[in-house]
């Protein structure tokens, strides 16, 4: 097993854009990572993967055998493309007599329309040969840093196909088909052609997996329009049944749209493995997978958008909950796993579940509330009570390791990640001198989720008639929360330790953090104050969103991955957190400060906002500079914005209860906010707002609807 992968350490190509150096489709566990002519060359990282094994290494188109000429990339859809060039002349002048159109599109497989136009006079011949290999390695065996070691699978001919076996396991492999009569050899397929003049002449090739011999059922059918396929339908659904989001403001209107338009490109629907429902993966495209920690908080943000996603991933992670004790892959009982991979050996995580996560477990009890506050169907939130009660036991038995009432987090196995929080890497926990912490380390945020889960199981238990439960879990909350404002809280600094360390000492630098104990509401009123100046000060306020360290503290870096950097996921978190506390001076001017700083940042990435970006300060350099390396798109960060959305709206529904709450406090420069056909249990609402005023249309008649002003510090 290898160190599970995060961003950090594997490169991640950009979307699917004219110009870009890749070009990325995904559906499903299925994507496809090519250059710009369309062509996968071996070496490196591109290639066709299916459910975490590259089944498509080489894919290398050739006229008159010589490269063609990209003239330009259109994106038809996040599961589909058209690569359009032109042929290169032997002598290497223009050659403008011969276009060449591949229309891709992937899902559980590949299907590639070839059309090369003749443009001339006279009738043109051409030879159209494509070279395909399949290597079948494992999805973290690849880094895209070095050429790869993976040899090529034997190949064979049969009755028109070419057949690429795996090396190793014959039953696993991949078929090539077309719907012409190429020359077909074990490295690929050859079409001597004679196009005649303004005419296009026409094939379609289809690559499909190969598993336990028997190929895997595509979702695509042969000569079927991109519109009509499988994968284009289930899109078309979501889109009609999920929120429409629209705002007057130019920035959040754009950013809304691509959000819709990633999540529902992220998507899986868990019911194709055998599961129940959708879940969110965490990002395009080495991340196309369940998570943990990603997937539960970007539900969390998407309730307004689709409040299935919630169940869905709560049904997935509760699946593979940790049932025993395993130190390879870090497994315990009532643990919520942190990565799910779905290849044949998946020897990156020590088969196919990791579990070195140590706010997924917390997470998932808080969503569980939280999706039945939005109007989950009760039996099925009921049904999932045991696996919360076993996340608690979690929290108790192996979170608190020391029995000290907080919950802390060292890996089992030296493979495992060395820091399980959502800043996972070597360096992202440190002092205020910028010393690296050394586990057991008890990362501030996670007391903040240990303690909103108790409430929330709390409020369940109460909901359900087991006051006992209910009583239990509110003392547990009150002890930890006491706890924590005792031992984090520096009163010489005016804010909250990142961590305490392996010796319990408070680690003193000043981190993004704290601001998601705002969020979860652990943080006494008496600390509030001075913990959001803290955050709204030059050194934490990039100017484009909060950075995740101070610039004040020794290990500062705007180009790390943590220590200086904005995440769009990690802002709009701590502006919820300070929405939530808008009673305390300067709340809610530093929450509108941020938000408007991201969806500036938002703007200047085209609306789409990236996983992470570098933290230097707007008057430095603008606009804000891209990481070298991020998912695109990524969960949490497609999710942020409507995070920021719900914040802003102060959007509180409690359906069991017949209940609706608004408190909108809306940044000024948004104008009106609308969310179109707002699904909250069985009902479809209109809902604007504008400053501090709402209107909803739509509700029940008998629900409680109250719209008022947000309790605002002088």
């Amino acid at each position: 097993m290898t160190q599970p992968q995060n961003a950090e350490n594997i490169a991640e190509p950009p979307p699917a854009v004219p110009g870009a150096a890749t070009v990325t489709l995904i559906d499903g566990t299925t994507f496809c990572v090519c250059a710009p002519a369309g062509d996968i060359v071996p070496g490196g990282n591109l290639g066709l993967y299916f459910r975490d094994t590259r089944v498509l290494s080489r894919w290398e188109l050739t006229l008159d055998g010589r490269p063609v000429q990209t003239l330009s990339v259109q994106p038809v859809e996040s599961y589909a493309a058209r690569f359009i060039a032109r042929r290169t002349s032997a002598d290497g002048s223009d050659d403008n007599s011969v276009l060449l159109v591949r229309e891709r599109l992937v899902g559980n497989g590949l299907r590639e329309t070839i059309s090369i136009q003749n443009l001339a006079p006279e009738t043109t011949p051409v030879v159209l040969t494509i070279r395909a290999d399949a290597d079948f390695a494992e999805l973290f065996g690849i880094d895209g840093k070095q050429p790869a070691t993976h040899e090529p699978g034997p190949a064979t001919v049969a009755d028109g196909t070419l057949l690429i076996r795996h090396r190793g396991e014959a039953s696993r492999g991949l078929s090539l088909t077309t719907d012409t009569e190429p020359e077909i050899t074990a490295d690929g397929l050859t079409w001597q052609i004679q196009v005649p003049p303004r005419s296009t002449w026409t094939t379609e090739i289809t690559a499909i997996p190969i598993v336990d011999d028997k190929p895997v059922e595509p979702r695509f059918q042969r000569g079927e329009p991109i519109s009509d396929t499988a994968t284009a339908r289930a899109l078309h659904s979501w889109r009609e049944n999920s929120t429409f989001l629209a705002a007057d403001d130019p920035r959040l209107a754009t950013t809304l749209s691509r959000t819709r338009t990633d999540l529902g490109a992220l998507r899986i629907d868990d019911r194709v493995h055998g599961g129940t429902g959708a879940f969110v993966a965490a990002g395009a495209p080495w991340f196309m997978t369940l998570f943990g920690r990603d997937s539960l908080l970007t539900s969390w943000m998407a309730l307004p958008l689709d409040p299935d996603l919630a169940l869905g991933t709560l049904q997935a992670l509760a699946a593979v909950q940790g049932r025993r004790v395993d130190a390879f892959t870090e497994e315990e009982p009532g643990r919520i796993m942190h990565e799910l991979r779905l290849g044949a050996h998946s020897t990156a995580i020590g088969g196919q579940r990791y579990y070195g996560s140590v706010d997924a477990t917390p997470l998932f009890v808080m969503l569980l509330a939280e999706a039945w506050r939005w109007g989950a169907d009760e039996t099925a939130i009921r049904a999932l009570l045991p696996a919360a009660d076993a996340a608690l036991q979690w929290l108790r038995d192996y979170g608190d390791r020391d029995g000290d009432g907080f919950v802390e987090y060292q890996r089992t196995s030296e493979r495992g990640l060395p820091h399980q929080g959502w800043k996972d890497i070597d360096g992202s926990i440190n002092n205020a001198r910028g010393e690296p912490g050394q586990t057991p380390i008890a990362v501030v945020e996670v007391q903040g989720y240990a303690y909103a889960a108790l409430l929330a199981r709390a409020e369940l238990a109460t909901a359900f008639g087991d006051e006992t439960t209910a009583s239990s879990c509110r003392e547990r909350a009150a002890t930890l929360r006491q706890r924590f404002n005792e031992q984090y809280w520096l009163p010489d600094r005016g804010w909250y330790a990142v961590a305490l360390d392996s010796r319990k000492q408070p680690m003193d630098a000043l981190a993004s953090n704290p601001g998601h104990c705002l969020w979860s509401g652990i943080v006494d009123d008496e600390h509030a104050e001075q913990l959001i100046a803290h955050l709204g000060s030059p050194e934490m306020d990039s100017g484009f969103g909060l950075r995740t360290l101070a610039t004040t503290m020794g290990a500062y870096n705007p180009v790390s991955y943590h220590n200086g950097s904005v995440w769009p996921h990690d802002t709009a978190l701590c502006v919820a957190g300070l929405m939530r506390y808008a009673h305390v001076p300067g709340a809610v001017e530093t929450a509108h400060r941020l938000a408007d700083g991201l969806l500036d940042a938002a703007a200047a990435f085209g609306g789409r906002l990236p996983e992470l970006f570098c933290g230097f300060p707007r008057e430095q350099l603008t606009p804000p500079v891209r990481y070298p390396a991020g998912c695109t798109p990524q969960a949490w960060a497609s999710g942020a914005p409507l995070l920021l959305v719900r914040a802003f709206l102060g959007l509180d529904p409690h359906i069991p209860e017949g209940r609706l709450t608004l408190t909108p406090c809306l940044p000024p420069r948004w104008g009106t906010v609308h969310l179109d056909s707002l699904r909250l249990g069985p009902a479809r609402l209109q809902l604007s707002a504008t400053g501090d005023t709402a209107e909803v249309h739509g509700t029940p008649a008998d629900w409680t609807v109250e719209i008022r002003p947000r309790q605002v510090a002088a």
